[in-house]
């Protein structure tokens, strides 16, 4: 089976349409239709209606759902698997969350190559739902994030939180802030319900980032107030720039791990898992 026949399945599952696949995939739209149909007659079945309301998965598509997410995978790991990886056993592709690889990358690596020293590490920082989206189809073997996406075929773990916390260039209290003079953070949908709820009169301000580097540099530049890392704020405090805001309680935000369901048994990633443990037990 052609595996762009595979590639078209499972991105007009996601779409919903036949235009949006074919602009998505860079193909036209007849040729999305022919997919299809060479497809479903490798298949013996219908799997996709088509009405005024979009486009639907059939009841034999949805049969066929979990074997073409099971194909793609297996072949995006085969095609890794003959891969080079120099003197290495195994290469392994990592995702990080841009917020806990921002200065913590060398950190996490040494951990990751004490643990498995025979394997070669190709480190991708990203953001969730890609992330999600990248282990789900093979192009990952195992992330660390903030918000997991739930899919059938994906493995979440809880291991830790990390802790943003309010600095501020134009005060100590809460009543020293100024929507004007704010940046707004959007880390991940579970700071962002905890910040509406902590500053709710800051939902409406001239700058907001979802990258802490990105927050943390607007602040320097500009001063006034936002949440940042706690070693991010202890480091711009030190400076005599800014204060830490005492009043506002900080921001815990949860980290998770994630992988394939058929890598959970593995021994690779239960020793990744425990590592992601021991490095947030010793914070």
């Amino acid at each position: 089976m052609q595996i762009e026949l595979l590639d078209t399945f499972l991105d007009l599952v996601e779409t919903r349409s036949f235009h949006r696949t074919a602009e998505r995939l860079e193909i036209t739209q007849s040729t999305v239709s022919a997919r299809v149909q060479v497809l479903e007659q490798s298949v013996g079945g219908r799997l996709f209606s088509r009405s005024r309301a979009g486009t639907q998965l059939t009841t034999e598509g949805l049969k066929f759902l979990p074997h073409a997410s099971g194909l793609r995978h297996a072949w995006t790991e085969a095609q890794r698997s003959v891969a080079p990886s120099g003197d290495a056993a195994v290469s392994l592709r990592i995702g990080i969350q841009h917020d806990l690889a921002a200065g913590r990358i060398g950190g996490w690596m040494g951990a990751f190559r004490r643990a498995l020293p025979d394997c070669a590490f190709y480190i991708e920082p990203d953001y969730s739902i890609q992330m999600c989206q990248d282990v789900a189809r093979g192009a990952l073997d195992f992330a660390i994030l903030f918000s997991p996406q739930p899919q059938p075929d994906l493995h979440f773990a809880s291991v830790g939180e990390i802790s943003y916390h309010l600095i501020s260039s134009t005060g100590q209290r809460r009543a020293d802030l100024r929507p004007d003079r704010y940046i707004r953070a959007s880390y991940a949908p579970a700071f962002d319900a905890a910040h509406a709820q902590a500053l709710p009169e800051m939902s409406a301000t001239p700058f907001a980032s979802g990258q802490e580097a990105a927050v943390a540099g607007l602040l320097q530049a500009l001063g006034g107030a936002a949440f940042v890392l706690d070693r991010t704020a202890a480091t711009l405090t030190e400076g005599g720039k800014f204060m830490a805001v005492t009043d506002v309680d900080p921001i815990s935000q949860p980290v998770y791990v994630v992988m394939h369901q058929r890598h959970r048994p593995q021994r690779m990633h239960k020793r990744l898992t425990k590592t992601v443990l021991k490095v947030f037990g010793q914070r």
